[in-house]
């Protein structure tokens, strides 16, 4: 499991990183429009179902589970994020990011071949 939040941590933050550089998005610490959330949702929901397709992959057993797991924690840490960071961009994108959590959970599991 732990290697699929590390897998999901590095990608988003490399693709985060390389669109500020590029001035795709604005420098840190400038709020993005709205469209820009959007496009950082976009991106967020397959690198997060691919981090818990690498959860399902090395999990010794019950990969599901596994995969699901890394779910909770992405709900968990969503919503930390979102508590933490409510100010500094709309809401739909902090809740959006907690509801995305558990169904690209399911989803990396099944593009893995396991079974509910």
């Amino acid at each position: 499991m732990l290697c699929g939040l590390f897998a999901t941590v590095i990608l988003t933050t490399a693709v985060d990183l390389a669109f500020h550089a590029s001035g795709i998005f604005p420098p840190h610490g400038e709020r993005m429009s709205d469209s820009l959330f959007v496009l950082a949702l976009a991106y967020r929901i397959p690198l997060n179902a691919a981090g818990c397709y690498v959860a399902a992959q090395l999990a010794p057993a019950r990969p599901m589970r596994h995969a699901l797991a890394l779910g909770f924690l992405g709900v968990a840490l969503a919503t930390l994020g979102a508590v933490m960071m409510w100010e500094l961009g709309p809401a739909w994108y902090s809740l959006a990011n907690i509801a995305i959590a558990l169904p690209c959970a399911w989803a990396g599991a099944r593009l893995r071949g396991a079974r509910p």
